[in-house]
């Protein structure tokens, strides 16, 4: 018999929490939905709890909801309250940080070593966007020449709120994804209407709950649980809704796109990846080891930087190939509240199948399994992190997201940079990358011909609050997390007055 949680132990206030009612949050208050679904522990696949759900009628009202706070009390709000609106939902989100956890851990599957990160990674960023509210400023530069010739003038440029923006968010990483558009839109002076994943709606409900214990107005945040056919496609299409910013697959990024076409709302996409990880001749592999196993393994592989497509130099490759299979075979499997645990489920049975399709066609190929290659045989929908070599660029290993934890290694021969960062590039993606070398020259060098949104040196995904964040090519539109990621939410108004 399946035991709940595999036999950890769950906090009271998640206890409580699961046992509650979940609803849509439409005007301030917790209202029914037109349909329900479950979601389930993807550990053991059992049922953690019933939600409700809306289509495109429950996304109308909220959009009428956020329409009238953002023309109401929140748009009347002054800078100095919205700072503080902030920071008090940054505590509140602190005092609860546990139950974020836990939620993330067991909706999602993530080690609760990542999921607790990620909490206070999001309160962080709550306070970090409270403090920019106030440096939201305009500049003043010269009038046009024909009002000058005439007569004093004053130019000057305001920034304002977007208006209603939706935010439609992945399963992946929910909390953190869902506060990473969130805070940027409220310390803007935008209203919102979220739309979580059906597949990991717990955390994000929670939040909901903590937007009105800090005492947000009513309507300021609104969250509406549904599939991304209904409700994310009524957000997507809505009129009243002004700016759209959706993070998933490029696929649905695109029909996020055509959805938006209607009133030509301003539109954020952070799509797929299939990032570089360029291991030089010269790399320290006491760092590159462990760098680039997690590179590829980190949530599951469930993360849209990733890096699985590893470009080894035949200098290395042996050695590197040796310690990364013993990296992969130390890995903990199991439940993410055990704090044993590295390497979590995927999301859904659906996906594994997915996922092992690729790993079935890859052996089929006569790729050389270096590790893994197999599930793991218990309850949940556990893959071991497995690695081929022998890869090359035509092969779909290489092209096409997985979204799993399978590494592609591609043996390289040459020295030459060009060389290297063609095959680096070769792919619709852009989003992130690494270079693992000694040589500064070197690195500096990689990164400036890798064609990707972020890329590091002797590390992989370092992603901070404040540093931006996007793609290149298909890997999405415009950027999130510091000021670009505020910038997203803001207008520019010009205005010119003769004196």
């Amino acid at each position: 018999m399946i035991q709940p949680f595999d036999g950890h132990a769950i906090s009271p206030e998640t206890t409580a929490f699961l046992g509650q009612t979940h609803r849509l949050l439409i005007g301030g208050e917790w209202v029914d939905g037109s349909g329900e679904l479950v979601t389930r522990d993807p550990a053991t696949g059992l049922v953690l709890a019933r939600f409700q759900t809306g289509g495109a009628a429950e996304v109308d009202q909220a959009v009428t909801a956020a329409r009238a706070a953002f023309e109401g009390p929140w748009g009347r709000m002054t800078v100095a309250e919205r700072t503080a609106m902030l920071h008090k939902l940054a505590q509140v989100m602190d005092a609860n940080a546990t139950l974020l956890t836990e939620l993330d851990v067991i909706d999602n599957g993530m080690p609760r070593f990542i999921a607790g990160l990620t909490t206070a990674n999001c309160v962080e960023m709550v306070d970090y966007y409270a403090g920019a509210v106030m440096r939201i400023e305009g500049t003043t530069t010269a009038p046009p020449r024909h009002i000058a010739a005439e007569t004093e003038a004053l130019t000057y440029t305001l920034r304002e709120p977007v208006g209603v923006a939706g935010q439609i968010v992945p399963w992946n990483v929910p909390l953190s994804t869902a506060i990473l558009k969130l805070a940027p839109a409220l310390a803007a002076g935008c209203t919102v209407v979220m739309k979580p994943s059906e597949e990991t709606p717990l955390s994000v409900l929670a939040l909901g709950q903590m937007v009105l214990d800090a005492g947000l107005p009513a309507g300021v945040v609104n969250i509406i649980n549904g599939v991304g056919a209904e409700a994310g496609q009524a957000l997507a299409e809505h009129p009243g809704v002004d700016k759209i910013s959706f993070t998933g697959s490029t696929a649905t990024g695109r029909r996020i796109v055509q959805a938006a076409l209607g009133n030509l709302k301003k539109v954020s996409l952070e799509l797929g990846g299939k990032s570089p990880v360029v291991v030089m001749p010269d790399a320290d592999l006491s760092l590159a080891i462990p760098g680039v196993a997690m590179a590829t393994f980190f949530l599951q592989g469930q993360n849209c930087m990733a890096g699985t497509r590893i470009f080894a130099h035949a200098a290395i490759h042996d050695e590197l190939m040796e310690g990364l299979a013993a990296f992969a075979g130390g890995m903990t499997l199991g439940h993410g509240l055990d704090f044993a645990t590295t390497q979590g489920p995927l999301i859904s049975v659906a996906h594994t199948e997915k996922v092992m399709g690729y790993i079935d066609r890859a052996k089929a190929d006569g790729l050389t399994l270096v590790a893994g290659g197999e599930r793991l045989q218990r309850a949940g929908n556990f893959v071991k992190p497995t690695i081929f070599t022998g890869c090359d660029n035509s092969m779909p290993l290489m092209r096409e997201e997985i979204f799993g934890p399978v590494m592609a290694v591609q043996k390289i021969e040459t020295d030459d940079l060009d060389a290297i960062a063609a095959l680096a590039n070769d792919t619709p993606y852009g989003l992130s990358g690494s270079v693992w070398t000694r040589d500064l020259s070197t690195a500096h060098r990689m990164v400036k011909r890798i064609r990707a949104g972020h890329v590091s040196i002797n590390c992989h995904g370092a992603v901070g609050t404040n540093i931006p964040f996007g793609g290149y090519g298909q890997s999405g539109w415009g950027r999130e997390f510091g000021q670009e990621g505020l910038d997203a939410y803001l207008e520019t108004k010009a205005v010119t007055a003769r004196l």
